[in-house]
């Protein structure tokens, strides 16, 4: 059972950020091998770079599963994007859920290896996010983890909870998995509504956005 629920999670995790992907390379009117390559980076980016740090065969190498998800639901967010014109809302959405679903993955890598805790959600906040730098490095913009906006620190909050009620609490640990995507996912959506910040250690200048 706990097996086929991460796998549940690793399946959610690669639609949503491969429509991610997709949604922000056709926000750049990239061409569809375009969009299907910032798909597939977005989707096995953060994953690649945790295998690599842990020294393990890169998932993605040895599971025609994931490139198959990758480039099917590339080809339906091409189709969908006919229907749905606000690209900001939806890139938002399935970007926030591959963040949290993504987190998870990575800090459950690290405790299969038997990693400290801390590196575990460090790798936990590698695999959720990279994906999504390695996309807007690739779109020519500045990676969303380096800007105002509340991102690693969503992965790094939700982490740290998973870990301490996955150690301390009785809840099931399917419950947790799931309360701590939600957790992501809800600190992210009202980081932007309600335009939380980490606090500058410098103020803004004029020629701060040039």
């Amino acid at each position: 059972m706990h097996e086929q629920f991460n796998f549940i999670i690793e399946v959610l995790g690669t639609i949503s950020f491969a429509m991610s992907g997709s949604f922000a390379a056709m926000q750049k009117r990239l061409d569809p091998f375009g969009v299907l390559i910032i798909a597939f980076v977005t989707s096995v980016g953060g994953g690649t770079v945790r295998d690599l740090l842990l020294d393990v065969p890169v998932f993605w190498m040895t599971d025609m599963l994931t490139c198959s998800l990758i480039f099917f639901t590339c080809v339906f967010s091409m189709i969908f994007k006919s229907i749905e014109k606000n690209f900001k809302v939806t890139l938002f959405i399935f970007d926030s859920f591959g963040l949290g679903l993504f987190t998870i993955i990575g800090i459950q890598k690290g405790l299969n290896e038997g990693l400290h805790p801390l590196i575990c959600l460090t790798l936990g906040t590698i695999t959720g996010c990279f994906g999504g730098i390695i996309r807007d490095i690739l779109l020519n913009r500045i990676p969303l983890v380096f800007r105002k906006e509340i991102y690693a620190t969503a992965c790094i909050i939700g982490g740290g909870i998973f870990l301490l009620l996955s150690e301390y609490s009785v809840l099931s640990y399917g419950f947790i998995q799931i309360f701590t995507i939600i957790l992501i996912v809800t600190i992210r959506t009202l980081a932007v509504k309600y335009h939380w910040q980490i606090p500058k250690f410098y103020g803004y200048e004029q020629n701060d956005e040039m």
